[in-house]
């Protein structure tokens, strides 16, 4: 994974409540067996009108708004099905962290082991940050657990292994690996039994 200290963005509002799994990334498109591709069908039941024809009205066609890479939305984001998929998709469509009032739980550790940055703040604050313009941007200061717009700044709660998985890039196994020596000496002490 690559380490995540900041991350300075424009932002895209979706201030819907109760966003799932399901329509962050549909069914149909599941087939994909690898972490990319994803992407061209996020929010594809809001974002396309027919297939391929996208909706004009829906904020990931609006020109002003493209190459945002923080999303900003309601309560319980990422609820239902514990598809991983909704993480890869979120991904590769370019975000990097999406702030919510809460999350589904398996969603909510689907970021973890993926290297997606999920925040939760009050409903206030999300609201000041929903309503800003297209070219403003915010700042993610994940070692100090701040989201920092203009004169506001935001503290949010991270669980200081995950913050640390973050900031270090690494991954489970990554983190496993930093015991290799202990393990290969445990290894070598298992009595065989052939």
């Amino acid at each position: 994974m690559k380490p995540i200290t900041t991350i300075t963005s424009t932002t895209i509002p979706i201030m819907k409540e109760n966003i799932d799994t399901d329509q962050i990334i549909p069914k149909q498109f599941l087939k994909n067996i690898l972490k990319v591709g994803y992407g061209k069908n996020l929010f594809y039941d809001w974002r396309y009108i027919a297939p391929n024809k996208p909706n004009p009205d829906f904020i990931l066609n609006k020109p002003e708004r493209q190459g945002a890479e923080i999303l900003v939305t309601g309560d319980n984001f990422g609820c239902g099905s514990s598809r991983e998929h909704a993480v890869w998709a979120l991904k590769d469509y370019g975000f990097k962290a999406v702030i919510a009032g809460s999350f589904g739980d398996i969603f909510y550790m689907n970021t973890t082991k993926n290297g997606f940055l999920a925040i939760k703040l009050p409903a206030d604050q999300r609201k000041i940050l929903a309503n800003i313009g297209s070219d403003e941007k915010i700042t993610i200061d994940l070692p100090n657990q701040k989201v920092i717009y203009k004169d506001y700044e935001f503290p949010f709660d991270i669980n200081p292994l995950w913050k640390h998985k973050f900031i270090n890039g690494l991954d489970d196994i990554a983190i496993t690996m930093n015991y290799e020596d202990q393990i290969e000496k445990y290894e070598a002490n298992i009595p065989n039994y052939d």
